[in-house]
């Protein structure tokens, strides 16, 4: 099912589309800005399954974004069409009290090109380009700085923030398939315990900053500056969601 100049239409990207190091920094980019990360078919009640083509019909063809399952099951689909190696890898989220979520928790990727890349379209407010995977080298991307840990072949994705090192996710290189995700995304919208049951979300990143629909509260990011507001009606929130997300829900 995967229409290469479909998608790449849906992400504004009109670029080289060989499989280097600077296409993958532009199409990574390209998507996080275009299409966003949101739970709002788990509010409709409607199922998400494992299934490569939906994800791609779901992002493709209805313009809609999702969570970390689709958007990076979908964007390792068309890294693979566009001839990169990509490896599906499980990450483990970083909990409040320092632990790590469960195996499958989330979906991260591997690329392999002259150096291996972390590849991340689906994990909200995170890097917007590939980064390096060199371990304790840390990389700067606009305002933010991350590295990489490793210790006995467990990788730990750490980012700077109020100026000290916080833990994101923790992953192995062991490749994976997408079907050994199917517990853990039944899990995530289905259980009361998980965050994407609690409240609709809708975010993706600016040139700016950031912008998120966070239930009525419209959230917006620019050069460092936050402004909230709360919506007056569903009837502005779906305004909105179509407005800045290009979403239309049925």
């Amino acid at each position: 099912m995967l229409n290469v100049p479909a998608y790449l239409r849906r992400i504004n990207y009109a670029g080289p589309t060989a499989p280097t190091p600077e296409t993958l920094r532009e199409i990574h980019r390209a998507h996080l800005l275009s299409v966003p990360f949101e739970n709002l078919d788990i509010h409709l009640g409607r199922t998400i399954v494992c299934d490569g083509d939906g994800f791609l019909h779901k992002i493709v063809n209805e313009r809609r974004g999702g969570f970390c399952y689709e958007l990076n099951g979908a964007f390792a689909a068309l890294l693979r069409a566009l001839g990169f190696q990509v490896t599906m890898l499980s990450a483990r989220a970083a909990l409040p009290d320092g632990g790590d979520g469960p195996e499958f928790d989330h979906l991260t990727l591997l690329v392999d090109l002259d150096e291996p890349w972390l590849v991340d379209v689906g994990f909200g407010d995170s890097f917007l380009e590939p980064l390096r995977m060199r371990a304790t080298v840390e990389q700067s991307q606009i305002g933010r700085v991350y590295r990489l840990t490793e210790v006995g072949g467990v990788f730990v994705l750490e980012v700077i923030a109020d100026d000290k090192w916080r833990r994101e996710y923790s992953f192995t290189l062991r490749p994976r398939q997408l079907s050994e995700f199917a517990a853990m995304c039944h899990y995530h919208q289905t259980s009361p315990k998980s965050h994407f049951t609690r409240k609709r979300i809708c975010s993706r990143p600016t040139p700016e900053g950031r912008i998120t629909l966070s239930e009525k509260t419209l959230i917006e990011t620019r050069n460092g500056v936050r402004r909230e507001r709360v919506l007056s009606s569903e009837e502005e929130w779906r305004v909105k969601l179509h407005q800045l997300f290009g979403v239309t829900l049925p």
